[in-house]
């Protein structure tokens, strides 16, 4: 194994180009989120035409669209500031609202505005998000739970950010909804397996996905990086777990 040479190939997935919530530069090298629930699917259950629909978190607008709602009545908001000028160039020449937060204790919108708010692996705040819904509308979000990749980080040795309590995992999650005064209309958890197929896979997304992967650089962890492309060559992939929940949560 010759690891000058695949420290080269490592070191240009640390430097490749991120936009959006995009991963097809990784695409077939690594397999994600095998979750027992569709999240699109289900959503579309409480999507109708007429909604007014808010995306938290929309990185570049990319699932939002695939969703075909019709634009004047899609808003979303953004705090990465990549995205945010992102989201300006490709989503606010179609009719949809883009509004840059910087705290999820204030989401930029009037009280009662939307029939569903969604929010895919996004802060926020119940109370906030109880506020800008419609009475009756609903709240979907698909959240990363406290336990998350802590194999892989610990394969790394890196230093991961300590999770928020109200989002650690699903029982957390629920009791403060209920204490914002959402109704539960659904619940789900789940640890499902990811897997990288080479390493460079794999350090392009620790380098992305910082917040967990604390002080993560090539040339600082070569060493178990080179450890992971022996299990890699022994068990044909690096495999770690991932924590989901999903909560559906009407006002």
């Amino acid at each position: 194994m010759d690891f000058t040479e695949l420290k080269k190939q490592w070191l240009a997935e640390e430097q490749a180009s991120f936009k959006g919530w995009d991963f097809s530069h990784i695409r077939g090298r690594w397999m994600d989120e095998q979750l027992p629930w569709d999240y699109e699917q289900l959503l579309r259950r409480y999507l109708s035409c007429e909604h007014q629909l808010l995306d938290m978190g929309t990185g570049g607008g990319e699932f939002l669209l695939s969703l075909n709602h019709p634009y004047s009545q899609c808003s979303v908001t953004e705090g990465y500031e990549p995205n945010v000028q992102l989201c300006k160039e490709r989503l606010e020449p179609l009719g949809i609202t883009v509004r840059k937060i910087e705290n999820p204790l204030h989401i930029p919108y009037p009280d009662a505005s939307f029939d569903l708010v969604i929010n895919r692996h996004e802060a926020y705040d119940f109370k906030e998000v109880y506020r800008i819904l419609k009475p009756g509308g609903t709240f979907i979000t698909q959240q990363v739970g406290g336990k998350n990749d802590d194999d892989l980080v610990a394969k790394l040795g890196c230093v991961k950010e300590l999770p928020d309590p109200k989002t650690f995992d699903l029982q957390n999650a629920m009791h403060f909804a209920l204490q914002a005064s959402f109704n539960v209309e659904l619940g789900y958890e789940a640890f499902t397996p990811i897997e990288f197929y080479d390493v460079g896979a794999f350090v392009y997304f620790a380098h992305i996905i910082e917040w967990e992967f604390g002080g993560f650089q090539v040339e600082s962890h070569f060493d178990q990086l080179c450890t992971l492309a022996q299990e890699l060559a022994e068990h044909g992939c690096i495999r770690g777990s991932e924590h989901r929940y999903l909560l559906v949560l009407k006002k």
